[in-house]
């Protein structure tokens, strides 16, 4: 059995450090007009009738197949797709960001190839990079480290915080392109570890290598969340689905929960990993499993909401919410397993 803490990675100690991080910092709250804490994907400030949205993250340990791959020209994509589709998660949309790159010593090579990640990541998201840091830290950093601080916009009468969810409404998931940029060091310990297999295998019934896969970038959803956002529909809770995989729902309310009854067959890469040893409730636990963003409606606007995030990327209507606080997932074996 290969988990998550065995790989390095204890979810519930970061769950206890955060909370312990937070407590420290909830008064900090108090000194500007704050209008939704850590809690949600992004925070929020007031600024007259708009809110300013933050959000920071990284690209993980990511860094180290691009580091086995010697390819560094999209771990700048899954950067800022980390940081954006946080910022979404409240209604904004994103328009500025600056990046942090920590590195044991500068190699102008490769912060070309992170940089022409960045450049595309920041075109498809519509944002513009405007400042950033570099430092060199031997002795603190290895290799390197990648992230980024975003920022959106919202009008206060549009923020998005989950607050109307309720019982009977529907979830509709937006595909995946793969394993995004999250779960890294537990697919490692699974694949090349345990299962033995090199980044330059080819995947099972694909034309492209494990390491590639692996490279995926992390899907960009702005485009399509900010059209929807446009439209007349009723936008109850969005949900990015990134480390934590199913459990990222529980972050839009509390009281409620939600039935999973029609995640998509999960691409390969999944199947992979789970085919080494990995429990299926780990998977669903630490991966986004095929569904990268999630949006929740009304049950009388779920098929046209449907309709239009099909033309832009595969959506599927996924579950729906209960009364019941908790998630129940009917997995790809067929399995029902409860969070």
């Amino acid at each position: 059995m290969v988990t998550y803490s065995e790989s390095g990675v204890d979810i519930d100690l970061e769950a206890v450090t955060v909370a312990k991080l937070a407590s420290k910092l909830k008064p900090t709250l108090d000194y500007r007009n704050i209008i939704t804490d850590s809690g949600h994907f992004a925070a929020l400030v007031e600024l007259g009738d708009k809110a300013i949205a933050m959000s920071t993250d990284g690209v993980g340990s990511k860094i180290l197949v691009a580091k086995m791959m010697e390819k560094y020209d999209t771990v700048g994509i899954d950067m800022i797709a980390m940081v954006v589709n946080d910022i979404l998660c409240v209604g904004a949309e994103p328009i500025a960001l600056v990046d942090y790159l920590a590195v044991e010593e500068p190699d102008p090579e490769v912060a070309e190839e992170i940089a022409d990640g960045l450049v595309k990541g920041a075109e498809e998201s519509r944002i513009a990079i405007i400042g950033g840091e570099t430092a060199s830290l031997p002795g603190i950093v290895k290799d390197f480290d990648l992230a980024g601080t975003g920022i959106g916009f919202v009008d206060k009468d549009k923020i998005i915080t989950g607050a109307d969810i309720k019982e009977g409404d529907v979830l509709i998931g937006l595909e995946s392109s793969g394993i995004h940029s999250n779960g890294l060091s537990l697919a490692r310990r699974a694949i090349f570890e345990k299962g033995g297999f090199k980044v330059t295998d080819k995947m099972p019934n694909g034309d492209i290598t494990i390491g590639e896969e692996l490279l995926k970038p992390t899907q960009l959803y702005v485009k399509t969340i900010v059209d929807l956002l446009k439209k007349e529909f009723n936008i109850k809770g969005l949900a990015h689905m990134t480390g934590g995989g199913v459990n990222n729902l529980s972050r839009l309310k509390k009281g409620i929960g939600f039935d999973i009854t029609n995640y998509p067959e999960p691409q390969d890469i999944f199947k992979l990993i789970y085919e080494q040893g990995v429990p299926v409730e780990e998977m669903y636990k630490v991966f986004n499993m095929g569904i990268g963003f999630t949006v929740i409606v009304s049950p009388e606007e779920a098929d046209a909401v449907l309709e239009e995030l099909n033309k832009s990327i595969k959506a599927y209507k996924v579950g729906t919410v209960t009364s019941e606080e908790g998630i129940t997932v009917k997995t790809f074996e067929g399995t029902e397993i409860k969070y």
